[in-house]
Parts: C-alpha cells; sequence; structure tokens
C-alpha cells in the first residue's frame, strides 16, 4: 500500500513557511503541526496558551508563523 501525503508530511512545523501568515488548517491537524480540535485552539487561544490570530480582512484571521513555530518549539500542542 503506498503512503499518503499525509503520512509522508514532516514533522514538528519543517512544513511551515519561515515567515509570513497562515490560517487555522494550515496550524491544526491534520494538515498542520498542531494535533488539537478548533474548539480546544480557539479556548487556548481566549486562556493565553495558544498564540493570538492578527486579523487581516474582515473575514481572514491568521496566524504570525514565528509564533507558531515559537509554540512548537516550546512543546506546546
Amino acid at each position: 500500500m503506498a503512503a499518503s501525503n499525509d503520512d509522508a508530511r514532516p514533522q514538528g512545523g519543517a512544513h511551515l513557511p519561515q515567515t509570513g501568515f497562515i490560517r487555522l488548517t494550515s496550524i491544526l491537524a491534520p494538515r498542520g503541526p498542531i494535533p488539537v480540535a478548533r474548539s480546544t485552539w480557539w479556548a487556548g487561544v481566549a486562556a493565553g496558551r495558544y498564540p493570538k490570530p492578527v486579523r487581516l480582512g474582515p473575514r481572514i484571521t491568521a496566524w504570525r508563523v514565528e509564533d507558531i513555530r515559537a509554540l512548537i518549539e516550546k512543546g506546546a500542542g
């Protein structure tokens, strides 16, 4: 059986760009490195456990890649 692209994905945030902004779908599993549910993520943002988002437009929320990399290095997730 051939491996899917998700199985071959680098772990630990290695697939994240070096700088810029990323959307929540690229942060949370299965596409992203953080294995928590959306509701858990937003509760963590409200509690200060996860980084605050940046509003890029009226309906566009993103996070700084540097903040997500720092979160991964800290071992939270």
